[in-house]
């Protein structure tokens, strides 16, 4: 019986095992596609996506934004946090070993290299409620699902607020046209921006 059991649990687990490998094999090529794109590329086309963000009203709303720091050629949101000082609390993530959580951002002279290498405000935990997220993400579909960086960091976050709005960034190459391998219990973006057009 017991062995019956686990023959049953590994089963089960089957399909998540084939996602997650699809998911790594997705990743990988964005990923190498991404980390060849130019400083100019990086700042073009992260300047385009700040335009359309900035013509939502749920960011012009907001007083409080979940933005993270750029690694690898990620979309460069960063230009918001001078641009919007006073106006807005801008959050940004600190990752633990199992966890994540958001500090606030004030300023360069406050941020230190966390564990995974990235960026990460110094200042105390924020425990209030965020009225937006923006996600970076590796690979995104047209029905606004998002393979991350592996670390399953955010989606434990973004679990933890089903209400936030929450808007997904990439290149136009990160964007797929078919739907990317997922499970159910992935948390999808409720609109999705590249350099090009704004899905959602």
């Amino acid at each position: 019986m017991l062995f019956d059991a686990q023959i049953h649990d590994f089963l089960s687990w089957l399909p998540w095992i084939r996602v997650r490998r699809e998911q790594a094999a997705m990743r990988a090529i964005a990923e190498q596609r991404r980390r060849i794109l130019t400083k100019e590329q990086v700042a073009e086309e992260s300047a385009r996506i700040i335009e359309q963000i900035e013509q939502m009203s749920v960011f012009r709303n907001a007083k409080v934004v979940m933005l993270y720091y750029p690694v690898h050629n990620e979309v460069d949101l960063l230009p918001l946090l001078s641009k919007y000082e006073g106006q807005k609390t801008f959050l940004l993530p600190v990752t633990h070993r199992r966890s994540m959580e958001v500090r606030p951002y004030d300023g360069e002279d406050m941020m230190r290299r966390g564990r995974l290498g990235v960026p990460e405000p110094q200042t105390p935990t924020y425990k209030g409620s965020i009225d937006l997220m923006i996600v970076p993400g590796v690979v995104f579909d047209q029905h606004r699902h998002r393979i991350g960086r592996g670390g399953g960091y955010y989606d434990k976050f973004l679990a933890k607020h089903p209400l936030t709005k929450k808007i997904g960034v990439c290149y136009s190459f990160q964007l797929k046209k078919h739907s990317v391998p997922h499970r159910w219990n992935d948390i999808r973006m409720d609109r999705v921006v590249t350099p090009l057009r704004t899905i959602g």
